[in-house]
């Protein structure tokens, strides 16, 4: 089995923390956001993964020179063989699933990294496709499917009359992943395009009309991390999800002065607190110092120092410095606001 991860987006919505890290590399409890969700894929498909795709933007659109390192590394910690691929022009879905295109045979996992799942169903091989689903309130805000005995019959991008609360996530299974891989190539040989861009869906479309079956996977629990405010959540749903599964998360390497941890939180290493109460529902990276503060629903990268804070809903980057009165903030890296 392979995942093909598109993740080539600036994540322009998460800035200014996305102007140093990409989105997807944004750590969530511990953990880069797109680390989680190949585990998480992992945990459905049951299958040994041979190996991992990542399709990330070029250098001059804000992605590191040490990105292709980190998501390497990501791959080896799964046992599997990791790949990186550049989409060097924002073409559409289907357009960077093919930069991908050597990687594209065999059964295949297609995830798109913007958000995270939770999910207690088991992926059926056999079956021709599947396509990651979640029911929504309101589903005119998003692309759904229709189902007739147990496979999907129609994809609805944004329905205004009720069709389907069965919202597609991004996350797609195939059977054969050359076969995906001809279709798109038809696409762009014809130049089939909607709104400037190689859309799956029409892919999606095309494979269904030619026999295709297609059966929905349900997800428990769907995370968003486009803005600042539903990352934060999503960072408090993933400790709510890490508590209940019995991990601690906080380091044996924190130091505590007359402070208070109340969880479920992760408190990376060399954490030092002093005359401070962090917690329910905040991440803080490895280094950091917190004094005199109050944390709650917070999420806190590596090498901050915090002081004199009362933090509510914050997400505060890398290496920052952060002193005031201010409560849901939002700091990018190296930023100092004293």
């Amino acid at each position: 089995m392979k995942i093909i991860v598109p993740m080539a987006g600036v994540g322009s919505r998460l800035r200014p923390h996305t102007l140093t890290t990409p989105k997807p590399l944004t750590v969530i409890a511990g953990k880069p956001i797109v680390q989680r969700l190949v585990e998480d894929i992992a945990s459905v498909i049951e299958e040994e993964i041979d190996e991992i795709a990542f399709v990330i933007g070029p250098l001059a659109k804000g992605f590191p020179k040490d990105t292709a390192d980190k998501l390497l590394n990501i791959a080896d910690k799964l046992g599997a063989k990791g790949s990186v691929y550049t989409q060097e022009e924002a073409l559409g879905t289907a357009h960077a699933i093919y930069c991908a295109k050597d990687s594209l045979d065999g059964p295949c996992v297609v995830a798109y990294a913007d958000t995270l799942f939770k999910a207690d169903f088991r992926l059926d091989t056999n079956a021709d496709g599947a396509i990651w689903v979640k029911q929504v309130e309101d589903p005119s805000a998003f692309g759904v499917i229709k189902l007739d005995d147990g496979y999907i019959t129609d994809f609805v991008e944004k329905p205004q009359d009720f069709i389907s609360d069965l919202a597609i996530i991004g996350i797609y299974y195939f059977k054969d992943g050359n076969k995906l891989k001809e279709e798109i190539q038809y696409l762009i040989d014809n130049d089939l395009k909607e709104n400037g861009e190689y859309q799956l869906t029409n892919v999606l479309e095309s494979l269904k009309q030619q026999g295709a079956k297609f059966i929905p996977g349900k997800v428990n629990a769907w995370m968003d991390c486009g803005k600042k405010d539903p990352t934060v959540d999503t960072n408090k749903q993933v400790l709510i999800y890490e508590q209940k599964d019995g991990n601690n998360l906080v380091s044996d390497c924190v130091v505590l002065e007359n402070s208070e941890i109340i969880q479920p939180c992760f408190i990376g290493k060399n954490v030092s607190l002093k005359n401070s109460t962090v917690g329910p529902y905040v991440s803080i990276g490895e280094n950091s110092v917190v004094a005199n503060s109050t944390i709650t629903d917070s999420l806190i990268q590596t090498n901050v120092q915090i002081s004199d804070a009362n933090l509510h809903n914050a997400m505060i980057g890398n290496y920052a410095t952060f002193n005031g009165n201010f409560t849901s903030v939002s700091i990018g890296d190296y930023t100092e606001l004293t």
